[in-house]
């Protein structure tokens, strides 16, 4: 099992280069490249809310991303640190439009990939998204 870690600030401009290499990362895995986009979308809705979670709660911990790949599926963390962020829940500080703007983001996730799980506690939550993987083909001589 190899795994990728990414931490980076929680700043709007670092969320591209996680949609980069999750993307690189998922290619490398196996992941059939006409879901790639899909992939690089997700990621990038799921950094932008624990962005938003983490400039919104005055939180200076980084957003981390590990990006596993196993046998026969590849799976992506997204962590944050904020308090309680469950969907529609954010850190109970939160207005209708960032709760809005959140349950919209998760909705996206949620149609961009078949298996994802959400997890929230007191410490911080966690997306996670996983897709199957195809084995390279052998060459046979």
């Amino acid at each position: 099992m190899a795994t990728v870690e990414l931490r980076f600030s929680a700043l709007p401009e670092h969320v591209r280069t996680a949609r980069l290499v999750a993307a690189a990362v998922a290619r490398r895995a196996g992941v059939d490249e006409a879901v790639l986009d899909e992939v690089r979308l997700a990621v990038g809705e799921a950094c932008t809310r624990a962005v938003g979670l983490h400039q919104s709660g005055g939180i200076a911990a980084p957003v981390q991303v590990t990006l596993i790949e196993e046998e026969k599926q590849f799976s992506i963390e997204v962590g944050d640190e904020a308090p309680g962020s469950v969907p529609g829940g954010a850190s109970g500080t939160a207005s209708d439009a960032e709760v809005e703007e959140d349950e919209m983001g998760l909705a996206v996730i949620s149609g961009l990939v078949d298996d994802v799980e959400v997890i929230a506690g007191e410490h911080g939550g966690l997306i996670r998204m996983s897709w199957p993987t195809t084995p390279p083909a052998v060459a046979l001589s």
